[in-house]
């Protein structure tokens, strides 16, 4: 098998009959380009001055959406391009298939676990209990016990009243 190298994404013509996009699975391999870079190369072949992709639409499309300049890429002889294997014939094209199936389960499943975990704290920061001042009572320490167990005074002369009464000032 050729040694892979790199290659301009520009200089890369795609025919008319592979230009069936999924942007779900686009989206995927670009995903796995960010976290583990690009693994499976394209085949290229050369058709005068230019490169005709023979294989990799979506891994080259991945690179494109990343702002990649380059790719990685075999440059296949034009008589092997027109007699290659089906896609679905081929042990690693499966084995990249279910590799990319496992990390979007892995993905969905973390991110479930995140918005789960979220959602918990949420719901337990709103059942906290309050520290602050409840019923217009103050949680002082220094306050004694008869004191906080009387009535908040409805009116000023109410007030002053109770201030007479425990020996506050007024």
């Amino acid at each position: 098998m050729p040694k892979p190298e790199s290659f301009p994404i520009e200089k890369i013509f795609v025919p008319t009959k592979q230009k069936a996009i999924k942007p779900e699975i686009v989206g995927e391999i670009a995903e796995s380009i960010l976290e583990i870079g690009q693994q499976a190369p394209i085949s290229v072949r050369r058709d005068g001055d230019r490169l005709v992709l023979v294989e990799g639409l979506h891994r080259l499309e991945a690179c494109k959406a990343l702002g990649e300049t380059t790719i990685l890429g075999v440059l296949v002889p034009a008589e092997l391009a027109q007699h290659r294997p089906q896609l679905a014939d081929r042990p690693e094209v499966e084995a990249e298939r279910i590799k990319m199936a496992r990390l979007k389960q892995l993905r969905l499943e973390k991110e479930a676990a995140e918005a789960s975990s979220a959602a918990a704290q949420r719901v337990i920061a709103t059942q906290a209990p309050r520290t602050g001042p409840t019923n217009g009572l103050r949680d002082a320490p220094k306050v004694s016990a008869g004191r906080i167990a009387k009535s908040k005074p409805k009116s000023l002369s109410d007030w002053i009243t109770q201030q007479k009464g425990s020996g506050g000032r007024y």
